[in-house]
């Protein structure tokens, strides 16, 4: 049907550049952060001038990321001696791709009905053709509702370590071929304790589907209170959080790309766009990762009390909103959540020192492992005893 089509194709523009924008954002937070953690002031030179003055808006420095990009672009794409020109240019897009495709199971805001969004007092012939166009359809705001949502994470987040491994074995470099092999044993290393954290929360909710996960934290537990994963499930929560920074290869489990022993690691013989894309699949991971946390551990796109009609509170009053302030509701609830686990990763980044090699692999195979295997074994059993 061609309202399908229309809303799908909605989400899936609305996806990218949510993801591209907040990637954007997070180039500057960091920035940020590292200034006040240095007690520096940070990036604030990039500027855009307003014609024939001499007003200058800097906007916080905000302006760097845009100024990142066209210097990406602009760079002369410098291709060495490789052992594989194919591989060597479908690595970039291996590691990047993959990032964008795990966030087409992940759930941005609750059901929309495109046909009651606008109100008929304040836009009547608009809402008429609307109703008239799309009846009462209901859609979930999610690009692909999967039934089986958490195996294509685990699935398709395996995909992107090719692209890094791929790019170390084709630069015809040492230090990029050693770094291919240190991002492939840290991805064994982690990807295990973060399946069974994943594991545990599916016996939690008894569902593979991340938008039944998320209705499931929403509703009331003690105090009336919603029941977030991250109160059931503590230790899950911070097995996941730890396994995923690592995934993504950023300090202090940088030693993929560490420049103090392999100047940038599986990517030093990359130039122009295509290191762009491998910086920039970084950050998008970051927010990709910050979108499972929320959704599998921070109750998603809900906010405490909220439903479709509006907030029902634990002592019997409501609140009526209409439709369209709803979905606006839950979709800032998600961004906004979104954004401050992407800052809470990024500050780990500036506080903690980079771990030895031995010391990444004793924590991942000596402590996370055997931590997410018990709290495995303990989650099946309570939820065996309380069925």
């Amino acid at each position: 049907m061609i309202q399908d089509l229309v809303v799908q194709g909605a989400f899936m523009v609305y996806v990218i550049v949510f993801l591209l924008s907040i990637a954007t954002i997070f180039t500057w937070v960091e920035r940020k952060l590292s200034a006040i953690t240095a007690d520096r002031i940070g990036a604030n030179r990039a500027y855009i001038r307003i014609p024939y003055t001499q007003i200058k808006l800097t906007a916080w420095g905000l302006f760097h990321g845009l100024a990142d990009g066209a210097k990406m672009l602009l760079k002369e794409n410098f291709t060495p001696q490789t052992y594989d020109r194919f591989c060597y240019n479908l690595a970039p897009w291996l590691a990047a791709v993959p990032v964008l495709l795990v966030f087409a199971v992940v759930p941005f805001g609750g059901t929309v009905m495109p046909g009651q969004l606008l109100s008929p007092d304040w836009f009547p012939d608009l809402a008429r053709d609307l109703t008239a166009f799309f009846g009462e359809r209901a859609y979930a705001m999610q690009v692909a509702s999967l039934d089986a949502g958490i195996l294509f994470v685990l699935a398709i987040s395996g995909i992107g370590i090719l692209g890094t491994m791929l790019a170390g074995w084709s630069s015809n470099n040492k230090f990029s071929m050693l770094g291919a092999a240190r991002a492939a044993s840290q991805m064994i290393s982690y990807e295990v304790a973060m399946g069974m954290a994943l594991i545990a929360m599916v016996v939690t909710y008894g569902t593979l589907d991340l938008n039944e996960m998320v209705k499931w934290q929403a509703q009331p537990w003690a105090g009336g209170l919603p029941a977030w994963g991250i109160f059931l499930q503590p230790i899950a929560f911070l097995v996941f959080l730890t396994a995923s920074i690592a995934e993504n290869k950023r300090v202090p489990f940088d030693l993929p790309e560490c420049e103090s022993e392999l100047v940038s690691g599986y990517f030093t013989e990359y130039t122009s766009m295509k290191m762009g894309l491998f910086l920039l699949s970084e950050f998008i991971e970051i927010a990709v990762i910050s979108a499972l946390v929320v959704t599998v551990f921070l109750g998603g796109y809900s906010l405490p009390w909220l439903t479709d009609q509006g907030f029902v509170f634990p002592w019997g009053a409501t609140w009526e909103l209409p439709h369209f302030v709803v979905v606006v509701l839950q979709v800032f609830a998600f961004s906004a959540k979104v954004f401050l686990v992407g800052c809470v990763q990024i500050q780990v980044r500036w506080t903690l020192p980079r771990f030895r090699y031995d010391q990444l692999m004793a924590l991942g195979w000596k402590f996370l492992l055997p931590f997410a295997a018990v709290n495995l074994v303990i989650t099946a059993v309570v939820r065996w005893w309380t069925l």
